[in-house]
């Protein structure tokens, strides 16, 4: 089948058929109306629910997941926001579960594609975001969710539910939380609309026999997309490995060149962190805040009290803003977390880094590092502690495991890797206390190979 909408194959009917059809349509506004709406018409196949399209499996109610498995821009937010209208209309509890509580209302709720937008007035749901609910008109409730809180979801019960990039869930074990409420109603389902990361959760769900998978890509919905997005995104990253993620929705295996993997990290992975015996907020700075700029790398890890220490990340809290914003947030992970020090490379920002934080806060405690070697001998040292099992991320930091495992040493015309920078100088300053950074990279890289 050719993954177009009607619209689409309308648009290419004979010029005197085109101009009939709308021509009938213009003398009755209300059928306009309805066509805007109409989202058969305006969807493409691999946007549709799969038993509207004669999935052999989906006609029979053999599915417990579908999986919109698509590249950026693909218009997997609007066929999730879509399939919960559908939903809505013949079963009483539709809820919604998003990566974080910002993106649950920016995204699945108030975006572009969001529920709110993608509604008619006569359908739309009121939106109580003190009570984390959508009701809409026929009596119908969505509960709304974050990944970020699974108790939130532990005992919550679901006939339906729309769950949004799985994949940049901090927590897995929200899913685990989502699916033991998913029992209510003649055929519980989750529609999960995302791009594809190699995680453990995400392989599971693939890989589980109750779920149907459609793909799709941002080429697919170019026609929808300003050009201006193709012309500076898609010409940058495709062919890239991140391209091929990110805009073809592969699922990509780990790069054999890159220092870190997403399968080292996993083995080492925790929900729960010990009592520390010291925690740092590292900073990789950004002096300019301008659209092609770096990011500020910031990054909090802490250390334990065994022997050999193992190290704990515990936020990215990376940021793409002007430097007294990523200062600021650079204090918040400072008190949050009970850290003992800010530590930032000053190669790039000099005396300015320090000044700007103690105008925020002039107690600041506070230390300035010097990038004396090049970055792939600093990560180095990091990256042989995480083969060693003593590293470990509490939780998930999608974005920040994306840069570790797609750094490639010595590759040439690399996105600068901020966040990974910030975690190699956190882990680094924490180290100090064995024997100093030179005795630290002898230890780490010649046992590189060896049990923790």
């Amino acid at each position: 089948m050719e993954n177009c909408s009607a619209i689409d194959l309308m648009c290419k009917w004979p010029a005197e058929e085109r101009k009939a059809f709308l021509a009938d349509l213009a003398e009755d506004p209300s059928r306009i109306e309805a066509l805007r709406y109409c989202w058969e018409a305006w969807a493409r196949p691999n946007q549709m629910l799969p038993s509207s399209i004669g999935n052999p499996r989906a006609l029979d109610g053999d599915w417990t997941v579908w999986f919109l498995d698509m590249g950026r821009g693909s218009g997997k937010t609007r066929a999730g926001g879509e399939t919960v209208r559908k939903w809505v209309k013949d079963f009483k509890y539709v809820n919604l579960v998003g990566a974080t509580a910002d993106d649950a209302r920016d995204i699945m709720i108030e975006g572009e594609s969001g529920l709110l937008s993608i509604c008619p007035p006569y359908e739309r749901p009121l939106y109580m975001p003190s009570k984390r609910q959508l009701l809409w008109p026929n009596g119908a409730v969505s509960l709304i969710f974050t990944a970020d809180e699974p108790e939130r979801l532990r005992g919550k019960q679901h006939m339906k539910v729309w769950a949004d990039e799985v994949g940049s869930w901090r927590y897995s074990e929200s899913w685990d939380q989502l699916m033991f409420g998913l029992r209510l109603g003649p055929a519980p389902q989750v529609v999960l609309t995302g791009t594809p990361r190699p995680t453990k959760l995400i392989k599971e769900i693939l890989n589980d026999p109750t779920t149907i998978i459609t793909h799709g890509t941002t080429y697919d919905n170019r026609s929808n997309l300003a050009p201006e997005f193709f012309n500076r995104i898609i010409k940058k990253y495709e062919g890239t490995r991140l391209g091929r993620q990110e805009l073809n929705a592969e699922l990509l295996l780990d790069n054999p060149e890159a220092l870190w993997s997403h399968e080292e990290i996993e083995a080492s992975r925790v929900t729960v962190a010990p009592d520390f015996v010291r925690v740092v907020v590292a900073v990789d700075p950004a002096v300019t805040s301008e659209e092609g700029s770096d990011s500020a790398g910031i990054v909090v890890v802490g250390v334990d009290g065994r022997s050999p220490e193992h190290f704990y990340v515990l936020e990215d809290a990376t940021l793409h803003d002007t430097p007294h914003k990523w200062c600021t947030r650079a204090i918040r992970c400072f008190n949050t977390h009970n850290a003992d020090r800010i530590v930032a490379e000053v190669n790039n920002g000099g005396d300015l880094v320090e000044a700007l934080l103690r105008t925020i806060d002039e107690n600041i405690s506070y230390r300035a590092v010097h990038a004396t070697r090049g970055k792939i001998i600093r990560a180095e040292p990091v990256a042989a502690l995480y083969e060693q099992g003593r590293v470990h991320h509490v939780g998930s930091f999608p974005e920040l495991e994306d840069e570790m495992c797609e750094y490639v040493p010595g590759l040439a015309g690399q996105k600068s890797p901020n966040r990974m920078d910030a975690l190699v100088w956190g882990v680094t300053e924490l180290s100090s206390g064995t024997g100093g950074w030179a005795a630290f990279i002898k230890d780490a890289v010649t046992n590189r190979r060896s049990s923790p």
